[in-house]
């Protein structure tokens, strides 16, 4: 079993980081403590992509433990003649971060075979890396860069790389070319015996953003936030001519550099960016030559959301500046941009079997994040997004699309969806802008909704305006087929988003009571909680519904359920209506399903403490192990979740809605992206399993 995997990169800016972050996306879905290391970093121990990748993956060691030495340290040895002790130093760090963890991605030197100034006397870039892995006992994944190559030149490369480092000693696991022309990508290359994958150039991530662009060109940011600043650079467009010729030239994600007392330009690209005319990246303004006043109280009434940048330099300098700046990682866009094009062209399940690393038993709160969209990528549903305009389902719909997660539609006016997307610079071109006051389905869902509820009354006049609703129509949508799910409540009431899965899309027929579960996220495992959003006080029977949908929900998601029916009391040691409601629930669940590890009533220290549950229930196949706890009414449920939530530093994942037809869940209005993301992907695999 390979327990570290080296990414060494064969030659300058060959985007190793995106193979890097793929791989560890990979690895953190198998096992519970993924760590990374680098060899060498340049300064104090400073190191972006490390830096990147412990963000988003923390892993078991501390960051001054995650590199071997800094760059200055290993040209001190090699200068004093001290090479081996350079390796022993490297050695002796990866192995104490290997003790600590599952798995190690270690990421290889960023130095090139054209030493730099100072270090002329450090190894040789491919010698050093494959002597390393070697010490190291990993299996190396090279990366080649397939940038302008043919699909000849990149065969003979990745031959070369691969028969270059087992000539090294190094055993080689694949070989992966990076930033390849779309006319190159193909099949393994004829005489290379492990796997073989072309990664394409996307423009996201090749790109800087406009705060990269600032920080190399040592610009002024006179105007623009953090959303403006994120935006990425895809062209650069020098302005001296007259608007209209200016205008003709302008690109898609360009960023306009100009003299500061060219109003006229100023004013004019920044009425084509909000007209839609063109998607800029931002303005520079150079000779460090403020605009005029006038016009940035214009361009600030087009609610533009560029950022202005104000350089000391003239247009020629500032251009020939701007061209050399490496992108990086630099961003979670860039993040999600770079796995999802990692996953769509690298074979994981291969790569996962090349790699041979052995899945974990336990589940961590990562594991379980990562698994939810990898599960929902391979279901790849079409779900419904009610509040299309809104910043946040905006930004996370650019992530889903990034990785493939879902098909998505958003609802709302297609004009004001575009330009507040246009404002915040994300991307949403896959998604499908539909408006309900507009569209053409809004008479027949009203007939159908019409007939739905004229036991209630409703008339076709009246049901023409309710479907107007964007959540009414988005449940209508699924209801009709034309979506397999909803996720709604980012800006809507909990009422407002699940009324109309109530009245349209109602309880699967074995199943009295539609309920929710929240996922929490512990440190160590994943439980599953409720009902904490939905029903106040349920009965015996609807209780027992709630634990058999829990169950069914923690099964449908990977986690082995063990139901804890929770009371103040355990056992027969208390007594009163409360107990007896759920020891009557707990009943009716054991006859309903004789084979499912339930007890009840049971309090929660004796469903989570094993040295509890010894003294109060000895013998039990649930007490101390529960993993889906369910409460006896919303009041103890909500208080706990938030408690736990809170406390215990948890994720909460939810509310999920269970016991529905169709999946349809809900948002809370302090939804941050990433949960929106995770509900997405919970509501593609709940739509899958129907």
């Amino acid at each position: 079993m390979a327990r570290s995997v080296y990414v060494a990169g064969l030659g300058p800016s060959v985007g190793k980081g995106t193979v890097a972050l793929g791989i560890v996306e990979l690895l953190s879905r198998r096992v519970a403590k993924v760590a990374v290391f680098r060899p060498l970093v340049s300064g104090a121990g400073q190191d972006h992509l490390l830096t990147v990748l412990r963000e988003r993956y923390p892993g078991p060691v501390a960051a001054e433990e995650s590199f071997g030495v800094t760059l200055a340290e290993a040209s001190a040895l090699v200068a004093d003649g001290r090479r081996e002790e350079l390796i022993g130093r490297i050695v002796e760090r990866y192995r104490a971060v290997e003790r600590q963890s599952s798995a190690v991605v270690v990421i290889g030197s960023d130095f090139t075979d054209k030493p730099a100034e100072g270090h002329e006397e450090l190894p040789r870039e491919l010698a050093f890396n494959a002597r390393l892995a070697t010490e190291f006992g990993s299996v190396v994944v090279p990366v080649i860069s397939g940038a302008g190559r043919s699909a000849e030149s990149l065969a003979a490369a990745a031959r070369s790389a691969y028969h270059s480092l087992v000539d090294l000693g190094a055993t080689v696991a694949a070989v992966i070319a990076n930033r390849v022309p779309a006319a190159a990508s193909g099949s393994r290359p004829e005489g290379l015996p492990v796997p073989f994958w072309a990664v394409p150039e996307v423009a996201a991530i090749a790109a800087p953003t406009v705060g990269e662009v600032a920080a190399a060109l040592d610009a002024t940011v006179f105007s623009g936030g953090p959303s403006a600043l994120d935006r990425d650079v895809l062209d650069y467009v020098v302005g001296a001519a007259h608007v209209p010729n200016v205008l003709e030239h302008l690109t898609e994600g360009s960023l306009l550099i100009t003299p500061g007392d060219r109003a006229d330009l100023l004013v004019a690209a920044s009425a084509a960016h909000a007209a839609g005319t063109v998607t800029l990246a931002g303005l520079v303004l150079t000779l460090g030559e403020p605009p005029d006043e006038r016009a940035v109280r214009v361009i600030e009434r087009l609610n533009t959301g560029l950022a202005m940048l104000i350089v000391k330099t003239d247009s020629y300098h500032t251009i020939a500046a701007a061209d050399r700046i490496d992108a990086r990682l630099s961003t979670p866009r860039k993040v999600e941009a770079a796995l999802g094009v990692f996953e769509e062209t690298v074979d994981t399940a291969e790569l996962s079997r090349v790699l041979d690393v052995a899945r974990s038993s336990r589940v961590t709160p990562l594991m379980f994040e990562n698994d939810l969209i990898d599960r929902a990528r391979a279901e790849r549903r079409h779900l419904v997004l009610p509040e299309g305009a809104e910043e946040r389902i905006l930004r996370a719909t650019e992530t889903l699309l990034r990785r493939g997660v879902a098909d998505l539609t958003l609802l709302g006016d297609p004009a004001e969806i575009a330009r507040r997307a246009r404002e915040i610079g994300v991307e949403i071109g896959g998604a499908r802008l539909v408006d309900p006051s507009a569209s053409e389905l809004r008479e027949d869902f009203a007939a159908r909704y019409a007939e739905i509820r004229k036991h209630r009354g409703v008339t076709l006049d009246l049901a023409f305006d309710v479907v107007r609703d964007v959540n009414y129509f988005g449940t209508m949508m699924v209801a009709a087929g034309l979506a397999d799910g909803m996720v709604s409540g980012a800006t809507h009431t909990t009422a407002a988003t699940i009324r109309p899965a109530f009245e349209i899309i109602k309880t699967v027929p074995e199943v009295s009571v539609a309920s929710s579960v929240f996922f929490m996220l512990l440190a160590d495992r994943v439980l599953v909680y409720g009902d904490c959003a939905v029903n106040p006080d349920p009965d015996a029977a609807q209780l027992a519904d709630i634990a058999l949908s829990s169950a069914q929900t923690a099964a449908a998601f990977g986690i082995e359920p063990r139901v804890a029916m929770l009371s103040y009391s355990t056992g027969s040691s208390g007594s009163g209506a409360d107990v007896d409601k759920v020891a009557a629930a707990t009943a009716l669940v054991r006859r309903r399903r004789p084979d499912l590890p339930v007890e009840g009533p049971i309090q929660y220290d004796a469903a989570i403490d094993p040295a509890v549950a010894a003294a109060k229930l000895p013998g039990s196949a649930v007490a101390g192990k529960a993993t889906v706890f369910v409460f006896p009414d919303l009041n103890t449920g909500n208080n706990t979740y938030k408690a736990v939530q809170r406390s215990a530093n948890a994720v909460a994942v939810g509310p999920v809605m269970q016991g529905l037809r169709a999946p349809v869940n809900d948002l809370s209005r302090g939804a941050t992206v990433k949960d929106i993301v995770n509900t997405v992907a919970i509501t593609a695999i709940q739509a899958g399993a129907r």
